[in-house]
Parts: C-alpha cells; sequence; structure tokens
C-alpha cells in the first residue's frame, strides 16, 4: 500500500543570494608574489643568502 507523495515535498527559491569564498585562490595569488619577491631579494644579496653547496665525497 503506497499513499502519494505529491504535496509533500515543496521548493523555494532563497531569500539571499548564493555567496562563494573566493580566499583559496588570493592567497595562492600572494604567496606567488611573495616567492618571486624573495628570489629577487636573493639574487640582489646573495652574501646575506649564502647556498649551501654540496660537497663531493672524500675518497
Amino acid at each position: 500500500m503506497m499513499l502519494p507523495l505529491g504535496g509533500c515535498i515543496t521548493v523555494d527559491t532563497p531569500d539571499k543570494p548564493i555567496e562563494i569564498n573566493l580566499n583559496v585562490t588570493i592567497r595562492q595569488e600572494v604567496l606567488v608574489r611573495l616567492q618571486r619577491d624573495v628570489e629577487q631579494l636573493i639574487d640582489q644579496n646573495p652574501d646575506a643568502f649564502p647556498q649551501n653547496q654540496p660537497q663531493s665525497p672524500q675518497q
């Protein structure tokens, strides 16, 4: 015995607009800019940021 469900389901449109948060995209852009700035700073001041060269194994 199945009862009809015709009047039980209703779909209403939301009162407020849908909001999409895009913080992830903005954060990625800021990180890329900071990385470029840091690379330029290291290139301009090589003595302040020494690069460790791997040493060859001694025999």
